[in-house]
C-alpha cells in the first residue's frame, strides 16, 4: 500500500476496483465491534487529562479588525477577539456592567466595546470581568475554562501532532448535535461502522489492529476512500484519543501519509443538562509529498469549501449516530 518515493517505483494515488462495491455483500462487522472494546477505549480517553482546554473554533474565523466571536462552552458564555496586532483575547461573554451579550458588540482599534453602554475591554482584567487563558495553534483556537473542566489546569492544551506548518491544506467543519461529548468520541472510536454507515465515502474497510491498553491504544484501519465510481484511494489509518474530547485519525501508509483529521467535541451545555448540546469541530489537515501537491496548497481557498462539504456529509450521519446513542443512554436503554 505504501507510496513510491525517491528512487522507488512511482505508485499512482488512485486504484480502480474491478466492480462497484455491493453494500449487502460486505462482511458483517458487528462481532468485531464489541461494545466492551469501544467502551474501554472511551474510558481510557475520558481518564486522560485535558488541562481544562476546550476547542472553540477555527483560527481563521477570528481575525483582527473583525467582529468578536462568541461561543457557549459548558453553559459559560465566552467571547473572543483579536487586537490590531493579531493578539487573541478571550473572556466571559457577559458584560460586567448590565449583562449585555458581548458577542454582539464591536471591536474598535483592537478594543472590545459593549454595544449597550460603551464599556471598553482591552483583554486585561476589569471589575467583574476576568480574561480566560487562550491558545491559537494555527488551525484551531482553544480556551481554558477551569470551572467547566474541573481538572488540574495546564499551560497549554493537548494539541495533536500535525504536518509541518505550511506543508498542508487545512479546513475546519463545525456542527452541533443533541448529545454529549462522549457520544461523539464513541462514534469515532467505532471504525467498524465506516463502510456500512458511509458507503458513499468508504469501501473495503477492515480493522487490522485493536487497542491493547495504554501503551498501544490505537485502532488501525485499512480502508479505501471513494473518489468517483470505481476509483478509490487506499490508505492505512490510525485512530487515537489523546484527551477526553479529541479523536485523531492519522494516515500512516498510502496516499497522504501524516495527514490528520482531528475531531473535537466541545460541550455547549452544562453537566447533566436535560437537553445537552455538543459542538463537533473537525479539523482536516491534508498533506502529500507528491510534487503536484504544491498546486493544492495554492488552491487552498477553493479546496476548503469542498473539504468542509465532505466532512458535513459524514457528520450528517455521524451526528445521528451520536444523538441516538445519547437518547438510548439517557433513557436507560444503553449502558454508558
Amino acid at each position: 500500500m505504501s507510496r513510491g518515493t525517491g528512487d522507488e517505483h512511482w505508485v499512482p494515488p488512485l486504484r480502480r476496483r474491478r466492480r462497484n462495491p455491493d453494500w449487502a455483500a460486505q462482511a458483517p462487522t458487528w462481532r468485531q465491534a464489541r461494545p466492551s472494546l469501544i467502551g474501554d477505549a472511551l474510558k481510557r480517553a475520558s481518564a486522560r487529562p485535558s488541562g481544562n482546554w476546550f476547542v472553540i473554533g477555527p483560527s481563521r474565523n477570528m481575525r483582527a479588525g473583525h467582529r468578536p466571536y462568541g461561543r457557549t462552552v459548558g453553559g459559560v458564555e465566552v467571547v473572543l477577539w483579536r487586537s490590531d496586532d493579531g493578539g487573541l483575547h478571550a473572556g466571559p461573554g457577559v458584560c460586567p456592567h448590565l449583562g449585555a451579550p458581548l458577542r454582539d458588540s464591536r471591536v474598535v482599534c483592537g478594543t472590545l466595546v459593549c454595544h449597550w453602554h460603551g464599556l471598553a475591554l482591552d483583554g486585561s482584567p476589569f471589575a467583574g470581568w476576568q480574561p480566560f487563558p487562550v491558545h491559537d495553534d494555527g488551525v484551531l483556537v482553544w480556551v481554558r475554562l477551569d470551572e467547566v473542566g474541573g481538572e488540574e489546569p495546564t499551560e497549554r492544551p493537548v494539541v495533536p501532532e500535525r504536518p509541518a506548518t505550511g506543508s498542508g491544506v487545512d479546513a475546519v467543519f463545525t456542527a452541533v448535535g443533541r448529545c454529549e461529548p462522549q457520544d461523539v468520541v464513541a462514534n469515532r472510536l467505532d471504525p467498524w461502522h465506516g463502510s456500512w454507515f458511509h458507503p458513499y465515502s468508504f469501501v473495503d474497510l477492515s480493522v487490522v489492529g485493536e487497542p491493547q491498553g495504554e501503551e498501544d491504544d490505537a485502532f488501525v484501519v485499512d480502508v479505501s476512500f471513494r473518489v468517483a465510481g470505481r476509483l478509490v484511494v487506499p490508505v492505512r489509518a490510525e485512530f487515537t484519543a489523546p484527551e477526553p474530547r479529541t479523536v485523531v485519525m492519522r494516515i500512516s501508509d498510502g496516499e497522504g501519509v501524516a495527514s490528520v483529521v482531528e475531531t473535537h467535541a466541545t460541550p455547549l451545555t452544562g453537566l447533566d443538562h436535560e437537553r445537552p448540546r455538543t459542538a463537533v469541530v473537525e479539523a482536516t489537515i491534508a498533506t502529500s509529498d507528491r510534487p503536484g501537491f504544491a498546486l493544492a496548497r495554492a488552491a487552498a481557498p477553493v479546496l476548503r469549501p469542498l473539504m468542509r462539504r465532505t466532512a458535513g456529509r459524514l457528520w450528517r450521519d455521524d451526528l445521528a449516530y451520536a444523538e441516538r446513542r445519547w437518547t438510548l443512554r439517557s433513557t436507560g436503554r444503553f449502558p454508558g
